[in-house]
């Protein structure tokens, strides 16, 4: 018999897969929503620290329409390696496409590995989203409809807001780094050598120098207590939001193993979580482009489901419908 807790997550997750597919199925949007989105640039959400930097701002898009009722927000960051205070530079490719479809779209950057260390960067994020849910009503979002985005350090930091009881509602991952010390061991073969190349390392992730040794201000191997402080699998509840992650099988940087373990953790955690695997594709946001082939997925609690389709943003957009009524599906009868 499937106990109570379980048939929950097994609830909850198929009304994640079973809507994977609906935007797809609606259509294209309307030509009132193809206008181009209403932009506000650079709104500091806290003070720059250190001055003149930029780690504390962040941009946001609104469909062309105003509101009459309030609607989702996904905040985005992008990656870097944490050496970049620009993580809101990835939004403006994402919100022709979510404003198009009735999303408020937040870039938000957060300060960069020589700016500060962590958990700078989850404070950083965590002002971010204060100071959105402060402003909600000023720029038509619901409050309660949060998602957080992000590829590479931007995945995890949008992990760690979700983690981290801020109120963001979902979560989509681009392969995130999650548990540093693991890393090494399952780099593709000869992709240490041109990751130390790359960022002129003698130790692959175990460098001194590495991006994850930078973050935390020492060399993951000698300080393991802040390697697991920064692991968002060891600040994991039942109450984290549903996750979708997403993960190319020949990324050079972030190993897929780090993907699977974060989906066995959540999903052992009780977490409505979806993973795709698709194949053939590096370390790269074009992951989820319309063109790239197919796709393996992995739901919490479920089956695996091979050659299904490439996520798209259609299929971000349909997880994120999902996840925001999670407070409906929580409601749905037991088995």
């Amino acid at each position: 018999m499937i106990n109570r807790s379980l048939s929950r997550v097994l609830a909850l997750t198929a009304l994640l897969v079973t809507t994977l597919g609906a935007v797809v199925a609606a259509g294209p949007p309307t030509s009132a929503a193809t206008r181009p989105p209403r932009i506000f640039k650079n709104v500091a959400y806290a003070e720059a620290q250190p001055a003149g930097t930029h780690g504390h701002l962040l941009d946001l898009y609104l469909p062309a329409q105003p509101a009459t009722t309030p609607r989702p927000l996904l905040i985005v960051m992008g990656g870097s390696g944490w050496f970049a205070d620009d993580g809101k530079g990835y939004a403006p490719a994402l919100a022709p496409y979510f404003t198009a479809h009735g999303f408020v779209v937040a870039g938000v950057s957060t300060r960069s590995s020589q700016q500060a260390k962590f958990p700078a960067q989850v404070q950083d994020v965590r002002a971010a989203i204060r100071w959105l849910g402060a402003n909600a009503g000023r720029f038509e979002f619901d409050p309660g409809r949060m998602a957080a985005l992000g590829d590479s350090s931007g995945g995890w930091t949008a992990l760690m807001a979700g983690v981290g009881g801020t109120g963001v509602r979902a979560v989509v991952d681009l392969y995130a780094p999650i548990d540093f010390l693991r890393m090494d061991e399952h780099m593709l073969p000869g992709a240490c050598a041109a990751f130390n190349r790359t960022f002129h390392l003698d130790a692959c992730h175990a460098s001194a120098m590495s991006p994850e040794s930078a973050l935390l201000g020492c060399p993951i191997l000698i300080c393991p207590e802040r390697v697991a402080s920064a692991n968002p699998l060891n600040r994991l509840t039942p109450a984290a939001p549903p996750v979708l992650i997403i993960h190319g099988t020949q990324d050079g940087l972030v190993p897929l193993q780090q993907s699977r373990q974060l989906f066995d953790g959540l999903a052992a955690a009780g977490v409505p979580t979806t993973f795709y695997t698709v194949p053939g594709v590096g370390h790269n946001r074009n992951i989820v482009s319309a063109d790239a082939g197919r796709a393996t997925v992995r739901v919490a609690g479920e089956r695996l489901i091979p050659d299904a389709a490439h996520p798209t943003y259609a299929v971000i957009e349909s997880f994120l419908r999902a996840a925001l009524l999670r407070g409906e599906a929580s409601s749905l009868p037991h088995r």
